[in-house]
């Protein structure tokens, strides 16, 4: 169980002491990425691809929206219709995956966490990506049953493979 916090990211955002985290045999990182805090562990997919966005001919927003769009086709088979987030049938908005990216000399680092079968209580400890009044979620709580982690991941790499080749394309790469 990790936690990850961003350069931008605020201290206070981790509601645990260090001994707190002990005690949930679980880890505070300062990472180098965009963003603010959030949680990795059993049941989440992270995928942290390594492109050049150069000889793709992105830029750091387009290749974020090209993650986002991804994780919107996975959730789409699945039959939620979302984008991180997830609005709907309860109060507050909730979120489905995190994206925390960092570049330099045009080589991506970090990527997306996917919650597929996360146990979210490890959330309640942070104010995950900084907000106080949204929730989190993943596709186990949203479908109601676990969901085949491997299956999740090669939808996943398939939605990223086709997204990168269209870029590529597009740009003769």
């Amino acid at each position: 169980h990790v936690y990850t916090l961003g350069r931008s990211g605020k201290e206070n955002n981790m509601l645990l002491s260090d001994e707190q985290l002990k005690a949930i045999d679980a880890t505070l990182y300062h990472i180098d990425r965009g963003g603010d805090i959030t949680y990795h562990g059993p049941g989440q997919l992270v995928c942290y691809p390594i492109l050049n966005l150069e000889e793709f001919q992105l830029g750091l927003k387009e290749y974020v929206h090209l993650l986002e769009e991804a994780v919107i086709r996975v959730c789409a088979f699945y039959g939620i219709e979302a984008g991180l987030w997830l609005e709907g049938d309860t109060p507050r908005a909730r979120k489905i995956c995190a994206i925390g990216v960092r570049s330099s000399h045009y080589v991506t680092m970090h990527g997306l966490a996917l919650n597929v079968n996360t146990d979210l209580r490890y959330f309640s400890y942070i104010h995950p990506c900084g907000f106080i009044d949204k929730g989190v979620t993943s596709l186990r709580q949203e479908l109601k049953h676990d969901v085949p982690m491997d299956e999740v991941k090669q939808r996943l790499e398939g939605e990223l493979r086709i997204l990168f080749q269209c870029q590529a394309a597009k740009y003769g790469a």
